[in-house]
C-alpha cells in the first residue's frame, strides 16, 4: 500500500512539471486553477507521504484526466470558425448541413484508421456515400497525426499535412477571418466566403449544381467527364459524348441539357436524394434512393451506355470484352492468342505473325483502339482483305457485309475490343498460317451456310446381257397391268364417292372428320343472311355478312371472291384452317362451295374491328375496307385492355408462324382484320386466306394494292417473302395501338409529307428528344401515369421499332416479339427504323 503511495506521488510530480506544455490528442491541460504548494518540502529517499495527502492527490489527478471513451464523442458543428481552430482528424468533429443530410469532416478510410480524406457524405443514409473531397479522390489520403484544418489570421482556409504547411484545399479559399464561417448548406455545398464547393466537383454532381463545363475525375483516376458533354478514358480517349452539353440535375430526376433537350430517368418524377456520379467502371450514371428500402439503397435511374464493354480500358491489348447485360464483364482471347501472365485482362500472341498469315473471322467483334485506324471505301470483302495483306503492321480488319465497301484497317495495336451484335461487323483478325484455334465468336453467317460439300457419284453401269430385251418386256407388262388396274379401281371409287356424297349432301350429314367444320349449302346461307341483306364489312377478300343459323347461333358469312381450284381442293384448304385453333384466331364453323360460290362460315365478334377504336370519328378509311357499318361512338380502350390486345395478336400470329402444322402467312395485318369479343379479347381474321386467292391475284394484292402502310418493304423491292413480312405489320399496328393514330397521318412534323416516315417519327420523339409522351393517344394521354405505364409503353415502343427495321433479317421472330411484350426477354435498344426509299438523317 505504502508503494503504491509512492508511485501515486511520483505521478503528481511529472504533471506538474509539465503543466504550461501543449497537452496530448486526447488529453485536456491542467485546469488553471490547479496550483501545487510552493512550499511543499522535499521528500528524501525512502521517506513515505502522508497517507491521506497521498490519497486526496491520486482522487485530484484522477478528476483532471479526461477518460479515453469521452473524447471520442462527436461533435456536431453547425458551422466553423477561426476561434474553432484547429480542426483535427481525431477530434470526431462533423459539420452538418440543417436538416442533417449531409456532413462534413476528417471522414477515415475504410481499410485504414490513421489515414483520413476531408470530404462531404450523405449522413442519414445506411450508406455514407461520399459527393466531395477537399483534396480530389486521386490526392494521397491525410495522416491522423500531422493533418489539420485552420483558419488563419489572414482569413485564410488552410489544410496541411505536412510541417511545410502547404495548402491542399482546392481553390484556396480566403474570407474576413472575425465574421466568416465555413457552413454546409441543405444541397450538399460548402461555402466559406465567395468559395463554394459547387466550383470544384470530384466524382459527382448534386441535385442543383451547375454543371457549366466543370469536370469529373472517377476515383480511380483513370476516367473523366469532360465539357459536360464526353467521357474520357486516361485524358486522351474518348468513348462517349452527347451533341447536347449536361447543365443541371434536378431533384424530380430531369437532366438539363443545351438547346433545351432534358434527360428523363427511370423514376421521374419523384423528388429524392439524387446525384450524378461517374463510377470507377468509367460510367456516367445518376442514382436515386429507394425511400422503402430501411435506411435508403442506391439505385441506378440511368445511365450514359448500356453496354459496358464499350467503355475503353475495359480489356487489356488483344483482349476481346464479354457482357451478358448486366453490371458483370469479362475478357476473352480471340484465337491465336492466349491471356498474359502479367495482366489478366489483356492477351498475347501465340505465334508471331511471319510471311504466310491468314485471317480468322470474329462476327460482331469491333477494335476502336488502333494507331491508325484508316477506313477504306472497297468494292467488296475481296479488296479489303488484300488492303490488309499489303500493309505488314496491318493485324486485321473490319467490314460490313452491307454493300456500302465499310472497311476499317488495324494497324499497329488492338486494343478496345468488344463484342456487340449491335456492331454489324465482323472482325478479321491475322493470325500465322500454321495457327490451328478456331474463331470462337460465330453469328447466323455460318449457319447460315447450307451448301452440301458431299459429293455424289453413282456406279457404272452394268453391261449389257441376252436377258435385257426379255427384262424390259416383262416390265412393260407389269406396269400396264398395274395402271390398268388402278384406273379401273379409281373409277369405282369416284363412282361409289359421288352416290355416297349426294346422299350426304341430301340428308345434311356431310361433316368433316373430327369435329370438322360443317358444309352448308348456298340455300341455307341465304336464308341465314335475309338475302344477304345486312353487311357488317368489307375487304380485299370480300364481302361479310351477319347472319343467324336455325340453332340461334350468330355468325359471319364472307362471300370470297377470286378463289381457284374446283370444290376438292377448295375443301382441303378449309380443312387446314379449321384446323387452327387458338384463343386469339377467329373460329371457322363451316363453308359453302357450290355452283363456283365459295363461302366462309366464321363465329361473330360482337365488338367489331380494332379500327373504330383507335381512329377517333372522321378518320381515313382504308382501301379494300369501304363501305363498313357505321357504328356509335365506341368507348376508349385503357393501356391495359390495350396491352392485352397487342400480346393476344402477338400470341396469335407467333402460333400460324410457329406452332401450326401448315406454315401460315396472313399477309394483311391491320387493325381491320383484328376483331374484338365482348370482354375486348382480340381474334385475328381473315388468316390462312391467302392459301385461297389465285396467285396473279395475291401478287397484285401484295405489290399493286396492298394495305397502304402496314407492308413490308420487301413486297415492293421483289425480295422473298418470309414471317418476317407479317412481323413488320405487326409492329405498325402496334405502334398505331400506343399513338392512336393511322401510319400516314402527319403528326405535327415540319418535315414535307414525301419525306415523312411514321415509325422515324415516333423514334426521335422517344429516344432522342425523351418525350414518350408526345406520341401516346390523345384519347387517353390524361390517363398514362409514368409510375404505372411506362415499363409497359416503353416494351412495346421497344418491340414495334425491332419489328419495323428495313432489314428483314434484323427483326425478330413472332414468337420472340410475344416474349418481349411479355417481358421474359431482355429489349436492347432498337436501332432507327428507315425505308430504302428514304433516307436516314
Amino acid at each position: 500500500m505504502e508503494a503504491a503511495i509512492v508511485r501515486t506521488a511520483k505521478t503528481h510530480t511529472k504533471i506538474e512539471k509539465k503543466r504550461n506544455t501543449t497537452c496530448p490528442v486526447g488529453q485536456l491541460p491542467l485546469p488553471h486553477n490547479f496550483t501545487p504548494s510552493p512550499t511543499r518540502p522535499k521528500e528524501k529517499k525512502g521517506t513515505q507521504m502522508p497517507l491521506f495527502q497521498a490519497l486526496l492527490l491520486a482522487l485530484l489527478v484522477l478528476t483532471i484526466i479526461p477518460s479515453p471513451s469521452s473524447s471520442q464523442q462527436q461533435q456536431n458543428l453547425t458551422s466553423f470558425s477561426s476561434s474553432d481552430s484547429p480542426w483535427l482528424p481525431t477530434q470526431n468533429r462533423f459539420l452538418l448541413s440543417p436538416n442533417s443530410t449531409f456532413a462534413a469532416g476528417f471522414f477515415p478510410l475504410p481499410n485504414s484508421s490513421n489515414h483520413f480524406t476531408f470530404s462531404i457524405r450523405y449522413n442519414k443514409l445506411s450508406a455514407k456515400t461520399q459527393v466531395w473531397s477537399a483534396t480530389g479522390d486521386a490526392a494521397p489520403p491525410l495522416s491522423a497525426a500531422t493533418a489539420s484544418l485552420v483558419i488563419t489570421a489572414a482569413g485564410q482556409l488552410l489544410l496541411s499535412d505536412s510541417p511545410s504547411r502547404r495548402n491542399l484545399w482546392r481553390g484556396t479559399p480566403t474570407a474576413n477571418p472575425n465574421s466568416t464561417k465555413l457552413v454546409l448548406g441543405e444541397d450538399g455545398n460548402l461555402v466559406f466566403g465567395k468559395w463554394q464547393s459547387f466550383n470544384f466537383p470530384t466524382d459527382t454532381f448534386l441535385p442543383g449544381q451547375p454543371i457549366n463545363g466543370s469536370r469529373l475525375v472517377s476515383k480511380n483516376g483513370r476516367f473523366s467527364f469532360t465539357n459536360s458533354s464526353s467521357l474520357v478514358f486516361n485524358s486522351s480517349d474518348e468513348y462517349w459524348n452527347t451533341p447536347n452539353p449536361f447543365q443541371q440535375l434536378n431533384s424530380d430526376g430531369s437532366l438539363n441539357q443545351a438547346n433545351g433537350i432534358t434527360i428523363i430517368s427511370a423514376d421521374y418524377g419523384t423528388t429524392r436524394l439524387r446525384r450524378l456520379t461517374l463510377d470507377d467502371d468509367g460510367n456516367l450514371r445518376i442514382y436515386s434512393v429507394d425511400p422503402a428500402v430501411q435506411g435508403g439503397t442506391w439505385f441506378i435511374a440511368w445511365q450514359a451506355l448500356q453496354e459496358l464493354c464499350k467503355i475503353h480500358g475495359a480489356c487489356g491489348p488483344n483482349a476481346i470484352c464479354m457482357s451478358d447485360g448486366s453490371d458483370t464483364r469479362s475478357c476473352l482471347c480471340p484465337p491465336g492468342f492466349r491471356p498474359s501472365p502479367a495482366d489478366k485482362n489483356a492477351c498475347l500472341r501465340k505465334i508471331p505473325l511471319s510471311g504466310n498469315t491468314k485471317f480468322v473471322r470474329l462476327d460482331y467483334v469491333n477494335f476502336t483502339g488502333g494507331s491508325n485506324q484508316t477506313n477504306l471505301n472497297v468494292m467488296n470483302l475481296t479488296s479489303c482483305q488484300a488492303s490488309c495483306t499489303s500493309a505488314p503492321n496491318c493485324l486485321g480488319f473490319m467490314f460490313k457485309y452491307d454493300g456500302k465497301g465499310y472497311c476499317v484497317l488495324q494497324l499497329d495495336r488492338l486494343l478496345y475490343g468488344y463484342w456487340s451484335p449491335g456492331t454489324e461487323t465482323a472482325m478479321f483478325l491475322r493470325v500465322d498460317s500454321s495457327e490451328t484455334d478456331a474463331s470462337n465468336f460465330t453469328g447466323m453467317t455460318s449457319v447460315l451456310e447450307t451448301t452440301c460439300p458431299v459429293r455424289i457419284s453413282l456406279p457404272d453401269p452394268p453391261q449389257d446381257s441376252n436377258t435385257t430385251t426379255r427384262n424390259i418386256a416383262i416390265i412393260c407388262t407389269l406396269f400396264a397391268a398395274e395402271l390398268i388396274s388402278g384406273v379401273l379401281f379409281f373409277w369405282a371409287f369416284l363412282k361409289k364417292y359421288i352416290k355416297y356424297r349426294d346422299m350426304a349432301r341430301t340428308l345434311g350429314l356431310e361433316l368433316l372428320p373430327a369435329g370438322g367444320p360443317k358444309r352448308f349449302t348456298y340455300a341455307e346461307l341465304k336464308a341465314a343472311t335475309h338475302d344477304f341483306s345486312n353487311p357488317i364489312g368489307r375487304g380485299g377478300f370480300g364481302d361479310v355478312y351477319r347472319g343467324e343459323l336455325p340453332d340461334k347461333r350468330i355468325v359471319a358469312v364472307k362471300c370470297l371472291k377470286h378463289v381457284t381450284g374446283g370444290d376438292t381442293e377448295f375443301w382441303a384448304e378449309v380443312t387446314i384452317i379449321a384446323r387452327m385453333h387458338h384463343l386469339n384466331l377467329v373460329r371457322l364453323w363451316g363453308f359453302c362451295a357450290e355452283k363456283g360460290r365459295r363461302i366462309l362460315v366464321y363465329e361473330y365478334v360482337p365488338n367489331g374491328s380494332l379500327d373504330k377504336y383507335l381512329f377517333p370519328a372522321g378518320r381515313v378509311t382504308l382501301p379494300g375496307t369501304e363501305g363498313g357499318a357505321i357504328d356509335s361512338p365506341k368507348p376508349m380502350l385503357d393501356w391495359g385492355i390495350r396491352y392485352r390486345i397487342a400480346l393476344g395478336v402477338a400470341r396469335a400470329i407467333a402460333y400460324l408462324h410457329e406452332e401450326c402444322l401448315e406454315w401460315v402467312l396472313h399477309c394483311d395485318i391491320k387493325p381491320e382484320n383484328i376483331l374484338l369479343g365482348d370482354d375486348f379479347c382480340p381474334k385475328i381474321s381473315d388468316f390462312g386466306l391467302a392459301k385461297l386467292r389465285k396467285k396473279e391475284d395475291m401478287v397484285s394484292m401484295s405489290r399493286m394494292r396492298g394495305t397502304r402502310g402496314y407492308m413490308a418493304p420487301e413486297w415492293v423491292k421483289s425480295d422473298p417473302i418470309t414471317p418476317k413480312a407479317d412481323v413488320y405489320s405487326f409492329g405498325m399496328v402496334l405502334l398505331e395501338i400506343v399513338t392512336g393514330s393511322r401510319n400516314f397521318e402527319m403528326q405535327g412534323s415540319l418535315m414535307d409529307s414525301d419525306d415523312w416516315y411514321f415509325p422515324r417519327w415516333a423514334f426521335e420523339k422517344v429516344f432522342k428528344e425523351m418525350k414518350v409522351e408526345d406520341i401516346l393517344d390523345r384519347q387517353i394521354k390524361h390517363c398514362y401515369d409514368g409510375k404505372l405505364h411506362f415499363e409497359m409503353v416503353d416494351r412495346m415502343v421497344k418491340t414495334a421499332m425491332w419489328c419495323l427495321q428495313d432489314r428483314p433479317d434484323m427483326r425478330p421472330s413472332m414468337g420472340k416479339v410475344a416474349k418481349m411484350l411479355e417481358g421474359t426477354v431482355e429489349i436492347t435498344e432498337p436501332r432507327k427504323p428507315t425505308i430504302f426509299f428514304l433516307g436516314d438523317e
